[in-house]
């Protein structure tokens, strides 16, 4: 029995959601609406099932949609190159964590968004 297959969605507060995607949009490329963005995925489909995807959205901090956690999630982005974007990244002035990981699970690289969220950002493994 299948269980989990992919990431159903991120949903984080900001006190200012419009000043938080604009940095998102700024920085990590994620074209936001109103609302927020959704990630289409069309590889694995299967006939007569409708593609995944993985929704993304800043919602006011007053909202109690998380409640009763007070808690904000880690959000892992993958990306190409690890190495360029985190030096990308130094050079807009993004505060970028020095401690990187590489495992058989690829290299993992965090930054801190304005708002004080970790954000993981991880290069997939190369296929051999």
């Amino acid at each position: 029995m299948k269980r989990v297959t992919g990431i159903g969605g991120i949903f984080f507060k900001s006190a200012d959601p419009k000043r938080l995607m604009e940095w998102y949009k700024t920085h990590l490329g994620i074209e936001a609406s109103e609302w927020g963005w959704q990630f289409n995925w069309e590889s694995g489909q299967q006939e007569g099932v409708e593609a995944g995807y993985t929704a993304w959205s800043a919602m006011k901090d007053s909202t109690d949609y998380f409640a009763p956690s007070k808690s904000a999630l880690m959000i892992n982005y993958r990306v190409d190159d690890l190495d360029a974007l985190l030096a990308v990244l130094k050079t807009e002035g993004v505060e970028v964590l020095p401690k990187t990981e590489e495992s058989d699970y690829g290299k993992f690289g965090w930054v801190m968004d304005p708002d004080g969220n970790k954000v993981e950002l991880w290069e997939p493994p190369k296929v051999k």
